[in-house]
């Protein structure tokens, strides 16, 4: 392999996606077999790469230490492959689901664009050059929330401006990231986390967790799960953002940086990771949108890699990489069920839902298999990942551990609940004649499921031969993560956290005699019934909060302007009309006037002259 297929992974889709946008809505060739072909191409390209260490560097003339500089090792080679088996898989359940849409075009040119953006920031081994690809996803981003619908601009320039900010603090990291380090190229560059370093990666970093959508950078995305079209959830918000954001997270912390558990810093990220976790989750379970909910859920689970990784433990780090990689695949999955209800069904309003699982029987079972991982039910994924970072939380603070755990119960009773409204129960009578999604929906869904028992019941495949070796041989310090847990303490809790989860389902659902009521209890409890109330008008959101503030400013500073506008055009011009009336009454064509004022001014220039010589 030469430095050409390095090229060619960014190149064969961004190739297509110009293909895909102009090709005429009237051609044979549909553009979701070229997105098919270009997709394939490329996950067949990263299976040849893995695990190969190839590098290629071409230095600016500008200089500046600024490079077109690419570089495949074992941790990107691990992020490419996981993007190009998505995104085949995502095109492919888009054939059947943008059949008959308008701007398919622009669809599948963005997702393709948006690959390869993906595959260029990941290769990137010089600074400028992940920041290049880096902005470009912004731009593919907001492309592909405005085609969902002619309202849909509204959350297109939120998201714009909410991921264009926390870009401008990534560039500011990188700058100082230069400053300190004196080079561009990423794989040089090992700094302290203290002082300006700290300061470099905070900047850098709030990039990284943006791009995932951490707290509190993340309030687009439960919007966009309205306004865009949904492959994009599942291809961008789910998926290859995640993997994106946590990937360069990983290499702040593992490469760039010397984060150690003694810093600041690390306590920083735990604290974010815990945060979203339980704030995200919290939303997430009062939620009456099919899709709505599983955008907080992609919120909420982001906390948990964010949690791993700053723990700077080994088992900590590993659960935190695990866990992106098992969110990719389950939330991916979750979010094409959702799909194949709105496609099929025409809504995701649980309150209009219910009784599918008869009707759609193999949606149900990867929606049940996907839910079941992203809960933390043994044997799937989730349960591995998660008991990982737990393990790694408790190693820092109790605390940590018993965030991550209350999570785990709030998801598992949102998802009881999602799943009892959409699935079971009875079918309405305009739903009666449902049926199952088109195989070409269903084929990515078995897949990403299947991969999720496999990644739970055989970790030992993901664990050794893809997340463990990231970290070496030095900074495993000879563990081996595989297998059952270790802990029997950690397994006992999550059982019983997952229990108590059922119970409290089942209490709710008798309660209010409805599955979407099961966790009434908990939304209209005191004190936070008035917290929920303010979250739900988005009194806490802080694009909203912002806004405000811009609104205030700009309405002192146009109070201002009209302000000069008046001295200037109103009572400038008023003063100066009295002047001149006043003026044109003196001069009446009267000789004695002009006398008297004659006279005037020479006693006024005598009066000066004395006072200018005594």
């Amino acid at each position: 392999m030469t430095a050409n297929a390095l090229f060619a992974l960014i190149a064969i889709p961004a190739v297509a996606g110009v293909i895909a946008l102009a090709i005429p809505g009237n051609s044979r060739v549909p553009r979701g077999a070229v997105s098919l072909i270009a997709t394939l191409a490329n996950l067949i390209l990263a299976v040849t790469l893995f695990p190969k260490q190839i590098s290629y560097s071409v230095p600016w003339a500008g200089g500046f230490g600024i490079a077109f500089a690419l570089r495949i090792y074992h941790f990107s080679g691990f992020i490419l492959l996981a993007a190009a088996g998505f995104s085949f898989l995502i095109v492919l359940y888009s054939v059947a689901f943008m059949a008959g849409k308008s701007l398919n075009n622009q669809f599948y040119s963005y997702l393709l664009f948006s690959l390869a953006m993906v595959n260029g920031a990941v290769l990137a081994d010089n600074l400028v050059l992940l920041l290049f690809f880096w902005e470009g996803l912004l731009l593919t981003l907001f492309g592909m929330i405005i085609i969902g619908h002619p309202g849909a601009y509204k959350t297109a320039i939120k998201a714009l401006i909410i991921v264009g900010v926390t870009d401008l603090c990534m560039l500011f990291g990188i700058g100082l990231t230069y400053f300190l380090s004196g080079t561009m190229t990423i794989s040089q560059i090992s700094l302290p986390v203290d002082k300006l370093g700290a300061i470099a990666f905070i900047f850098m970093m709030i990039g990284a967790v943006s791009k995932a959508g951490c707290m509190p950078f993340h309030s687009w995305i439960p919007d966009a799960a309205v306004d865009a079209p949904l492959p994009f959830m599942a291809f961008l918000p789910a998926a290859l953002e995640k993997l994106l954001g946590i990937y360069l997270l990983a290499r702040l912390t593992l490469d760039m940086f010397r984060l150690t558990g003694s810093s600041w810093v690390s306590t920083l990220l735990m604290i974010l990771g815990s945060v979203t976790i339980l704030l995200a989750v919290a939303m997430a379970l009062i939620q009456k949108d099919y899709k709505r909910l599983l955008s907080y859920h992609a919120i909420s689970q982001v906390g948990y890699m964010i949690l791993g990784i700053g723990t700077a433990t080994p088992v900590g780090i590993v659960g935190g990489l695990f866990h992106m990689i098992n969110h990719a695949m389950y939330k991916s999955c979750l979010f094409l069920t959702g799909g194949a209800v709105e496609k099929q069904v025409g809504t995701t309003d649980l309150n209009k839902l219910g009784g599918l699982g008869r009707k759609m029987p193999v949606t149900m079972t990867c929606f049940v298999v996907a839910a079941a991982a992203i809960s933390g039910v043994p044997p799937l994924n989730g349960f591995f990942s998660k008991e990982l970072v737990y393990h790694g939380a408790l190693e820092r603070h109790w605390a940590y551990y018993a965030a991550a755990l209350l999570g785990s119960f709030l998801t598992a009773a949102s998802f009881l609940k999602l799943g009892h409204a959409a699935y079971f129960g009875k079918v309405s009578e305009q739903h009666k004649d449902v049926q199952e999604a088109p195989a070409a929906m269903l084929l990515p869904m078995i897949t990403i499921a299947a991969f999720c028992v496999l990644f739970g019941v055989y970790n030992a495949l993901p664990l050794r031969h893809l997340i463990q070796p990231i970290l070496g041989e030095a900074r495993m310090e000879g563990h081996d993560f595989s297998g059952f847990p270790h802990s029997v303490f950690l397994v006992v809790m999550t059982l019983v956290t997952l229990f108590a989860a059922l119970l409290n389902h089942r209490w709710g659902v008798r309660r209010t005699g409805t599955a979407i009521g099961a966790v009434d209890h908990i939304h209209y409890a005191p004190v936070l019934s008035q917290i929920y109330d303010k979250a739900e008008r988005r009194f806490f959101d802080p694009y909203n909060v912002g806004m405000k503030i811009v609104d205030v400013y700009a309405n002192i500073a146009f109070a201002i302007d009209r302000g000069f506008d008046w001295l200037y055009n109103v009572f400038t011009v008023k003063v100066t009309y009295a002047f001149t009336d006043g003026i044109r009454e003196l001069h009446n064509g009267s000789y004695s006037t002009y006398i008297v004022w004659s006279l005037i001014g020479a006693i006024a220039v005598v009066i000066v002259e004395l006072k200018g010589v005594y």
